[in-house]
């Protein structure tokens, strides 16, 4: 079957096993990748725990809790990404702590981070 000049791919769900359908216009909880509704991963509402754990916060906006997950998020991204480079020099695909370490003293942007596993 030839694909049509200029047709646009329809998206078709995919059932989750374990998951209960949901009803019209409703959706399953917790089905599926975190998708265009939930752009932050990490739990919001953990994240807000944390930010007024510290005495000098009173009040935090949801969109500075939203910012702080999006943020975190991609900090851990980023070093994971850069600590499997070691990973993988070494022949292994489980990051363990020296190719995080090795990835704090070889990239300066992590600089900051020297002597905090230690």
């Amino acid at each position: 079957m030839a694909a049509v000049a200029g047709a646009v791919p329809v998206p078709v769900p995919v059932p989750v096993p374990g998951a209960e359908a949901a009803g019209p216009g409703e959706e399953a909880a917790g089905a599926g990748p975190p998708g265009p509704a939930r752009l932050a991963r990490l739990p919001l509402a953990r994240v807000k725990a944390l930010v007024k754990a510290d005495p000098d916060v009173s009040l935090a906006s949801q969109e500075a809790v939203f910012v702080l997950a999006r943020a975190t998020e991609l900090f851990v991204e980023t070093i994971a990404k850069d600590a499997y480079v070691y990973a993988q020099q070494g022949k292994r695909k489980t990051l363990q702590r020296k190719d995080l370490d090795n990835a704090i003293e070889a990239i300066d942007e992590f600089a900051f981070l020297e002597g905090t596993l230690d």
